[in-house]
């Protein structure tokens, strides 16, 4: 896992919505989108529940935002 991933995780799971954590981030959203489901193929785990305005992490999102800090 790369930290600058790992980074692109957090800030996601604080901002609560990709769009606003692409702009902190300055990246595009399709990016950082893709970003993300390349973390969650590679550790396996669905990280996050992408609903219609928001996203909210699984419970392995959870332990990842956790221990990620």
């Amino acid at each position: 896992m790369d930290l600058r991933v790992l980074n692109y995780f957090l800030t996601v799971a604080q901002e609560r919505t990709i769009s606003k954590a692409a702009a902190v981030l300055h990246l595009s959203q399709p990016t950082l989108s893709k970003q993300l489901k390349d973390l969650e193929t590679e550790l396996g785990v669905q990280l996050f529940t992408r609903g219609n305005r928001e996203i909210t992490l699984t419970t392995d999102g959870l332990y990842l935002q956790k221990r990620g800090r």
